[in-house]
């Protein structure tokens, strides 16, 4: 990592992430009124589920790089995982653009949980909108964690970048599979 950044760039570097943590959840909350119709990307949840996946198993890789004192395959899988998480955003986005909301238990299509889909999946509404809303929270929260953290890494500041991986590590860890979960447990009732 590059340790003699000059102190504007790091005032540029710590704005953008400022800048990126407000902008991204709300050009998402924005997207998400946007309604494109015409578009079948009924393909994507799947895959943006793997990538969540595929998130969460280089973020344990990364995690044991680290300790194995192998921080170049360490960075890279980091990289890795940053990328992952931009598809992933893209693929999400995408998909809520052009499809209809999924109403968990819904399992005739109807967009509505009529009260006998309500019996059948029980308590398992709340698990699910526990983690779906868990899930969305800690994504908007671990976009500055994660980027300072990789700031303090690229200032050379390892101290301070260890400190806040305790935080950032498990949150990110913690959003990439409860996505994963998301998916299992909504998958049924795509229309």
């Amino acid at each position: 990592m590059n340790t003699t950044l000059a102190p504007e760039k790091i005032k540029q570097a710590r704005f953008a992430i400022i800048a990126l943590s407000i902008a991204i959840p709300l050009i998402v909350a924005v997207l998400f009124k946007v309604q494109l119709k015409g578009y079948d990307l009924s393909f994507l949840p799947p895959i943006y589920a793997g990538i969540n996946g595929l998130t969460a198993f280089f973020l344990i890789a990364a995690l044991y790089a680290i300790k194995s004192h192998n921080m170049s395959l360490h960075r890279t899988l980091i990289r890795l995982c940053l990328l992952l998480s931009l598809l992933f955003l893209a693929g999400y986005v995408a998909y809520h653009m052009t499809s209809e909301p999924t109403v968990f238990g819904d399992s005739n299509h109807d967009n509505v949980r009529d009260a006998e889909e309500s019996v059948a999946v029980g308590a398992m509404v709340g698990v699910y909108y526990f983690l779906l809303v868990s899930h969305v929270l800690l994504s908007v929260i671990v976009v500055p964690l994660v980027l300072f953290t990789y700031l303090f890494a690229w200032q050379g500041d390892y101290a301070r970048h260890k400190k806040l991986t305790r935080i950032s590590f498990p949150i990110w860890l913690y959003v990439a599979v409860s996505g994963v979960i998301v998916f299992v447990l909504i998958n049924p009732y795509y229309g």
